[in-house]
Protein backbone atom coordinates (compact mmCIF):
# COMPACT_ATOMS: atom_id res chain seq x y z
CA UNK A 1 0.00 0.00 0.00
CA UNK A 2 1.16 3.22 -0.82
CA UNK A 3 1.03 6.60 1.03
CA UNK A 4 -1.96 7.33 -0.58
CA UNK A 5 -4.34 4.54 0.75
CA UNK A 6 -2.71 4.26 4.06
CA UNK A 7 -4.74 7.90 5.28
CA UNK A 8 -5.50 8.68 8.70
CA UNK A 9 -9.42 7.92 7.45
CA UNK A 10 -7.95 4.57 6.09
CA UNK A 11 -6.60 3.95 9.52
CA UNK A 12 -9.65 5.38 11.67
CA UNK A 13 -12.20 3.05 9.55
CA UNK A 14 -10.11 0.07 9.51
CA UNK A 15 -9.56 0.50 13.10
CA UNK A 16 -13.33 0.61 14.11
CA UNK A 17 -14.05 -2.15 11.25
CA UNK A 18 -11.17 -4.28 13.30
CA UNK A 19 -13.06 -3.05 16.77
CA UNK A 20 -16.26 -4.40 15.90
CA UNK A 21 -14.78 -7.58 14.21
CA UNK A 22 -13.57 -7.86 17.74
CA UNK A 23 -16.98 -8.23 19.06
CA UNK A 24 -18.05 -11.24 17.26
CA UNK A 25 -15.78 -13.55 19.86
CA UNK A 26 -17.50 -11.59 22.92
CA UNK A 27 -20.72 -14.17 24.19
CA UNK A 28 -23.80 -12.24 22.20
CA UNK A 29 -27.25 -13.42 21.36
CA UNK A 30 -27.18 -15.47 18.16
CA UNK A 31 -26.85 -13.19 15.10
CA UNK A 32 -26.66 -10.47 17.15
CA UNK A 33 -23.39 -9.61 15.70
CA UNK A 34 -20.97 -6.53 13.73
CA UNK A 35 -20.64 -8.64 10.74
CA UNK A 36 -23.21 -6.60 8.47
CA UNK A 37 -22.42 -3.48 10.02
CA UNK A 38 -19.17 -3.61 9.16
CA UNK A 39 -19.93 -4.44 5.40
CA UNK A 40 -21.97 -1.48 5.42
CA UNK A 41 -19.54 0.57 7.48
CA UNK A 42 -16.40 -0.40 5.15
CA UNK A 43 -18.56 -0.22 1.55
CA UNK A 44 -19.37 3.58 3.02
CA UNK A 45 -16.06 4.73 4.39
CA UNK A 46 -13.28 2.87 2.72
CA UNK A 47 -12.13 5.23 -0.19
CA UNK A 48 -10.78 2.43 -2.18
CA UNK A 49 -13.43 -0.28 -3.37
CA UNK A 50 -11.58 -3.34 -3.61
CA UNK A 51 -10.45 -2.12 0.19
CA UNK A 52 -13.94 -2.24 1.12
CA UNK A 53 -14.76 -5.52 0.34
CA UNK A 54 -10.95 -6.96 1.53
CA UNK A 55 -10.49 -5.07 5.21
CA UNK A 56 -14.27 -5.76 6.22
CA UNK A 57 -13.97 -9.65 4.65
CA UNK A 58 -10.12 -9.95 6.36
CA UNK A 59 -11.67 -8.88 9.73
CA UNK A 60 -14.66 -11.82 9.13
CA UNK A 61 -12.18 -14.36 8.13
CA UNK A 62 -9.80 -13.65 11.11
CA UNK A 63 -12.78 -13.63 13.39
CA UNK A 64 -14.41 -16.88 11.74
CA UNK A 65 -10.90 -18.69 12.23
CA UNK A 66 -11.40 -18.63 16.01
CA UNK A 67 -15.42 -18.75 15.92
CA UNK A 68 -15.27 -22.21 13.55
CA UNK A 69 -16.70 -22.11 9.71
CA UNK A 70 -19.63 -24.02 8.41
CA UNK A 71 -21.24 -25.35 5.51
CA UNK A 72 -23.40 -22.24 4.71
CA UNK A 73 -20.07 -20.05 5.05
CA UNK A 74 -20.59 -19.52 1.06
CA UNK A 75 -24.14 -17.54 1.88
CA UNK A 76 -23.11 -15.78 4.77
CA UNK A 77 -19.79 -14.03 2.87
CA UNK A 78 -22.02 -13.75 -0.35
CA UNK A 79 -24.96 -11.82 1.66
CA UNK A 80 -22.30 -9.31 3.37
CA UNK A 81 -20.39 -8.97 -0.29
CA UNK A 82 -23.97 -7.40 -1.75
CA UNK A 83 -24.30 -5.47 2.09
CA UNK A 84 -20.59 -3.98 1.08
CA UNK A 85 -22.41 -2.80 -1.86
CA UNK A 86 -25.04 -1.27 -0.47
CA UNK A 87 -22.71 0.39 1.73
CA UNK A 88 -21.38 1.52 -1.65
CA UNK A 89 -24.36 2.92 -2.64
CA UNK A 90 -25.19 5.03 0.37
CA UNK A 91 -21.57 6.65 0.52
CA UNK A 92 -22.62 9.12 -1.32
CA UNK A 93 -25.48 10.35 1.30
CA UNK A 94 -24.81 9.05 4.78
CA UNK A 95 -27.26 10.32 6.88
CA UNK A 96 -29.65 8.35 9.45
CA UNK A 97 -32.25 7.57 6.65
CA UNK A 98 -29.50 6.04 4.42
CA UNK A 99 -27.74 3.90 7.19
CA UNK A 100 -31.05 2.79 8.94
CA UNK A 101 -32.38 2.01 5.76
CA UNK A 102 -29.32 0.25 4.45
CA UNK A 103 -28.70 -1.73 8.28
CA UNK A 104 -32.63 -3.13 7.34
CA UNK A 105 -31.83 -4.19 3.98
CA UNK A 106 -28.77 -6.31 4.87
CA UNK A 107 -31.04 -8.17 7.64
CA UNK A 108 -33.29 -9.13 5.19
CA UNK A 109 -30.73 -10.14 2.81
CA UNK A 110 -28.94 -12.12 5.06
CA UNK A 111 -32.12 -13.45 6.45
CA UNK A 112 -33.36 -14.68 2.60
CA UNK A 113 -30.02 -15.76 1.57
CA UNK A 114 -28.87 -17.94 4.50
CA UNK A 115 -31.91 -19.42 5.65
CA UNK A 116 -32.49 -20.17 1.59
CA UNK A 117 -29.25 -21.81 1.69
CA UNK A 118 -30.29 -23.84 5.07
CA UNK A 119 -33.36 -24.92 3.41
CA UNK A 120 -31.15 -26.19 0.04
CA UNK A 121 -28.77 -28.13 1.57
CA UNK A 122 -29.87 -29.65 4.68
CA UNK A 123 -31.63 -32.85 4.86
CA UNK A 124 -33.85 -31.01 7.95
CA UNK A 125 -36.31 -29.42 5.50
CA UNK A 126 -38.83 -31.28 2.43
CA UNK A 127 -37.76 -29.55 -0.81
CA UNK A 128 -40.92 -27.92 -1.61
CA UNK A 129 -42.49 -24.34 -0.73
CA UNK A 130 -43.85 -26.00 2.50
CA UNK A 131 -40.36 -26.95 3.54
CA UNK A 132 -38.91 -23.40 2.74
CA UNK A 133 -41.80 -21.71 4.45
CA UNK A 134 -41.14 -24.12 7.69
CA UNK A 135 -36.87 -23.23 6.90
CA UNK A 136 -38.01 -19.44 7.34
CA UNK A 137 -40.26 -19.78 10.10
CA UNK A 138 -38.30 -21.68 12.30
CA UNK A 139 -34.82 -18.66 11.27
CA UNK A 140 -37.72 -16.05 12.65
CA UNK A 141 -36.01 -15.53 16.38
CA UNK A 142 -32.73 -15.08 15.05
CA UNK A 143 -33.83 -12.55 12.49
CA UNK A 144 -35.15 -10.52 15.45
CA UNK A 145 -31.39 -10.59 16.88
CA UNK A 146 -30.00 -9.57 13.39
CA UNK A 147 -31.85 -6.81 12.53
CA UNK A 148 -31.34 -5.67 15.91
CA UNK A 149 -27.85 -6.46 16.03
CA UNK A 150 -27.40 -4.94 12.30
CA UNK A 151 -29.48 -1.86 13.63
CA UNK A 152 -26.93 -1.06 17.16
CA UNK A 153 -23.65 -1.89 15.83
CA UNK A 154 -24.69 0.44 12.25
CA UNK A 155 -25.73 3.50 14.76
CA UNK A 156 -22.18 2.52 16.90
CA UNK A 157 -19.99 2.43 13.49
CA UNK A 158 -21.47 5.54 12.25
CA UNK A 159 -22.06 7.54 15.06
CA UNK A 160 -18.62 6.81 16.10
CA UNK A 161 -17.13 7.99 12.75
CA UNK A 162 -19.41 10.74 12.54
CA UNK A 163 -18.12 11.99 16.42
CA UNK A 164 -14.58 11.38 15.22
CA UNK A 165 -15.05 13.42 11.96
CA UNK A 166 -16.09 16.39 14.04
CA UNK A 167 -13.15 16.14 16.08
CA UNK A 168 -10.87 15.74 12.72
CA UNK A 169 -12.72 17.01 10.17
CA UNK A 170 -10.08 16.34 7.99
CA UNK A 171 -11.47 12.35 8.36
CA UNK A 172 -14.73 13.59 6.96
CA UNK A 173 -13.23 14.34 3.45
CA UNK A 174 -12.08 11.40 0.69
Amino acid sequence: MNSKVITSRFVVVTLLILGAAFMRLIPHLPNFTPVAAIALFGGAYMSRKLYAFLIPFAALLISDIFLGFHNYMFAVYLSFAITVGIGILISKKVNIISVLGGAIASALLFFILTNFAVWMFTPQYTKDFSGLVSCYTMALPFFNNGIMGDLVYSSALFGAFYLVSLRFPSLAKI
